[in-house]
C-alpha cells in the first residue's frame, strides 16, 4: 500500500513541477536529417557530424516545486567542437510545437558560422547571435519570438538572491539585446541554463600514467552480451586501473562521503553476471570513467564517449607497404604512417558455386549476357567491309525504272561494341561484420554471396575486375585480402578464397583505399570504378576515430579521383546518410536499408554504374 501511495505522489508530484510540455515535444531523431543538411547548407563544416547531447548537472537555481519533486537538476547543453555539434535530443520547453522546432533551427544557425566556444561563452554566443541575425534576417522574427518566450520561462530575478539576481539581469539582457552584456557578475551558484545558447564542450581527460598500454580485449571478442546505448555522446575521462587488493576501506567521515557518480581509484570485485541495470546507471552519472582491467565480463555496455585519442607516436614504419595518413589537424600527409599487409584468405579450398545462389546466379548470367561485347552490321554505309546487297539492288531498280540516285551506301559495316573498364570490389571485413541480419545469416556471410553473385554476373560480361578485402589493428597491422586478381580468372579458386573469409578487426579505410587505388590505376580501361562494401565508418584502436578517420578517408578518395578513377560505396550502414555524402559526394553511395538484399542489389547496381 505504501509503494502505490507512494508511486500516486511521486507521478503527481512530478507532473505537478515539471515546466516542460511533453505533448509539444520535438525530437532530434525526426529532424536529424534535416538538421545535418540545414548545418552544411549554412556553411558548417561538412566534416562535423550532429549527434545528441548528454544531460548534466547544471548547478542552476530550480522552483521549490522542482526541488521538492528531484527534477530539473539536468539539463541537456548544445555545445560545438572540431568534431561535433551536439544538440538536445528533445525539446519541449515552449508549449508551441513550433517554438521548440524553431529553437533547434536557431542552434543550427548559430552553431553554423561559430568556431567551437570558448570560456568566455557569454560573450561568444552574444556575438554569434548579432552575427547569425545580419546574415540571415529572415531569423529575426523567428528568433525574437523563442527569446521572449525563452525569458518568460526562467525564474523572475525578484525570486532569486541579489547576487543571482544580478546575473539572471545581464542573461536576459543578453537574450533580448545581444551585445550589450560583456560579463555575468559574480554569483554563488551558476545562472539557469540558457537554451538559446551553445556551451563550451569539456575537455575529456587521459589520467592514464602509461598510455600506451595495448588493451588485452582490443583483437577479441569477449563474446558477452552487448547493449546498444542510444546516440548521444557522453563525458569520458581514462584512468588506470588500481594495483590494490580487492578492498574498500577508507576512513569514515561524513563529510567525506562519496557520491555514485565519483570515481574512485580503489579495486572493487566484479560480479560475473549480466547487468541489465548498467546503462541505466550511466544517464545519472556526468563523466564515465573508462579504465582497463585486463579481463573478460558478462556484459557490455556500448556509449559513444566524448575521449580522447590514444596517445601515439609518429615515428616511420619499415615492414610491409608503407603508405602515407592524412592529418586533417596537422593538414599534413603523414608518409611511411601506415603498413599494409597482402594476405590470402586461411584454409582457402577450391568450391563451386553454392546450391541456394546457383538460381540466382544463373538469372544474373542471362541479364548480364547482353551487356557482353557484340558485333553488329551497319546497312547502306558509304564505305565497308562488304557490299549491301539489299541497297545495290535497290540502286540497279530504281536507275532502270528511270529514277535519278544520288550518292548512297551501298557497303556493309561492321561495329563492334567494346566495353572497356576495370572494376575493383573492396570489402569491408571487420569485426563489426560478424553482426547477425535477421536469424539466418551475418553480415560477412552476405558479403560473401553479394561477391559470389556479383563475380557470376561480371564473368557473363567478360569485363576485368578484382576482388579484395580489409581489416585493421592499428596503424602498424592493415591486413589486405587478395581474393581475385585482375589478370586472374574467376573459377573455384577464387570461390574457395570468398567461402574463406572472416571478419577480422577494425576499418582503418583511407590506407586500404590507397593500395586499391594504386592496384586500379594500372589498368588502361576507359572507365575505373573503385566499388566499395562498408557497413561502418572508418574507426581503429588508435586515434582513427571520429572525425580523423572520416578526414583521411575522405583525403583518399580525393587522390583516387586525382588518379582518374571513379569511387563508390554501397553500405548497410543506416546512419550512412550522415557522413558518406562528405566522404562520396550526393551520388557518390547507395544505404541499403535491408543487409539481406545486397547479393542481388549489387550486379544490378554495377549496371547502372557502368552503363553507357
Amino acid at each position: 500500500m505504501e509503494e502505490f501511495v507512494g508511486g500516486l505522489w511521486h507521478r503527481f508530484i512530478t507532473r505537478t513541477a515539471s515546466r516542460s510540455h511533453p505533448q509539444a515535444a520535438v525530437r532530434l531523431e525526426d529532424i536529424e536529417r534535416t538538421a545535418g543538411v540545414l548545418f552544411r547548407a549554412m556553411g558548417g563544416d561538412p566534416g562535423l557530424r550532429v549527434t545528441a547531447a548528454a544531460e548534466v548537472e547544471h548547478g542552476g537555481r530550480r522552483r521549490w516545486l522542482a526541488r521538492l519533486a528531484h527534477i530539473d537538476d539536468r539539463a541537456a547543453q548544445a555545445s560545438l567542437d572540431d568534431e561535433t555539434l551536439r544538440l538536445p535530443p528533445e525539446i519541449a520547453v515552449f508549449p508551441d510545437p513550433s517554438h521548440n522546432r524553431d529553437l533547434y533551427l536557431w542552434l543550427i544557425a548559430q552553431a553554423a558560422g561559430l568556431p567551437p566556444v570558448n570560456d568566455s561563452w557569454i560573450a561568444a554566443n552574444q556575438a554569434a547571435t548579432r552575427a547569425t541575425l545580419e546574415r540571415y534576417p529572415g531569423l529575426a522574427a523567428r528568433y525574437r519570438r523563442i527569446a521572449e518566450a525563452c525569458v518568460a520561462a526562467r525564474i523572475a530575478p525578484e525570486r532569486m538572491p541579489t547576487d543571482e539576481a544580478a546575473a539572471e539581469q545581464a542573461i536576459r539582457r543578453a537574450i533580448l539585446e545581444p551585445g550589450t552584456v560583456d560579463a555575468l557578475p559574480p554569483a554563488r551558484k551558476p545562472p539557469q541554463p540558457v537554451v538559446l545558447w551553445l556551451y563550451p564542450t569539456p575537455q575529456a581527460l587521459d589520467n592514464r600514467k602509461d598510455k600506451r598500454q595495448p588493451n588485452p580485449q582490443d583483437s577479441e571478442d569477449s563474446g558477452g552480451k552487448s547493449q546498444d546505448g542510444s546516440q548521444k555522446r557522453r563525458r569520458a575521462e581514462r584512468n588506470d586501473m588500481p594495483d590494490a587488493s580487492n578492498a574498500f576501506i577508507l576512513p569514515f567521515h561524513t563529510e567525506r562521503l562519496l557520491s555514485f557518480a565519483e570515481y574512485v581509484k580503489v579495486n572493487r570485485a566484479l560480479d560475473d553476471d549480466e547487468n541489465d541495470d548498467a546503462a541505466k546507471a550511466a544517464t545519472d552519472m556526468d563523466t564515465l570513467s573508462v579504465a582497463s582491467d585486463g579481463s573478460n565480463t558478462a556484459s557490455k555496455v556500448r556509449f559513444d564517449l566524448d575521449l580522447p585519442s590514444e596517445a601515439h607516436d609518429d615515428f616511420p614504419l619499415a615492414d610491409g607497404i608503407l603508405l602515407p595518413e592524412w592529418d586533417w589537424k596537422k593538414k599534413q600527409l603523414k608518409k611511411n604512417h601506415c603498413s599494409l599487409v597482402l594476405l590470402d584468405p586461411r584454409d582457402a579450398t577450391a568450391c563451386p558455386l553454392p546450391a541456394r545462389l546457383a538460381r540466382p546466379a544463373r538469372r544474373l548470367r542471362s541479364q548480364f549476357e547482353s551487356l557482353a561485347p557484340s558485333r553488329r552490321w551497319l546497312k547502306n554505309q558509304p564505305e565497308g567491309s562488304e557490299l549491301d546487297m539489299d541497297a545495290c539492288v535497290r540502286a540497279w531498280t530504281d536507275r532502270q525504272a528511270g529514277h535519278h540516285t544520288g550518292a548512297s551506301g551501298n557497303y556493309l559495316s561492321c561495329e563492334r561494341h567494346e566495353r572497356d573498364l576495370a572494376c575493383l570490389v573492396l570489402a569491408d571485413l571487420s569485426l563489426s561484420t560478424d553482426a547477425w541480419v535477421g536469424n539466418e545469416a551475418r553480415v560477412i556471410d552476405v558479403i560473401k554471396d553479394s561477391l559470389m553473385l556479383f563475380s557470376e554476373a561480371l564473368g557473363a560480361t567478360g569485363d576485368s575486375f578484382g576482388l579484395y578485402g580489409f581489416s585493421s589493428r592499428r596503424r602498424d597491422h592493415i591486413r589486405f585480402h587478395r581474393i581475385k586478381d585482375f589478370t586472374e580468372k574467376y573459377g573455384a579458386v577464387p570461390r574457395g578464397r570468398i567461402a574463406a573469409l572472416k571478419p577480422g578487426y577494425y576499418t582503418r579505410m583511407g590506407a586500404a583505399i590507397r593500395h586499391s587505388s594504386a592496384l586500379l590505376a594500372r589498368q588502361r580501361n576507359a572507365l575505373r570504378l573503385l566499388l566499395i562494401l562498408s557497413d561502418g565508418k572508418p574507426n581503429d584502436l588508435d586515434h582513427y576515430e571520429g572525425r580523423y578517420g572520416i578526414e583521411d578517408t575522405r583525403m583518399a578518395l580525393i587522390e583516387a579521383r586525382n588518379m582518374g578513377l571513379r569511387p563508390f560505396c554501397v553500405t548497410i550502414d543506416k546512419e550512412g546518410a550522415g557522413y558518406l555524402p562528405h566522404l562520396f559526394g550526393p551520388a557518390g553511395y547507395t544505404v541499403i536499408r535491408k543487409p539481406e538484399e545486397l547479393p542481388s542489389r549489387l550486379p544490378l547496381l554495377y549496371a547502372q554504374l557502368t552503363a553507357s
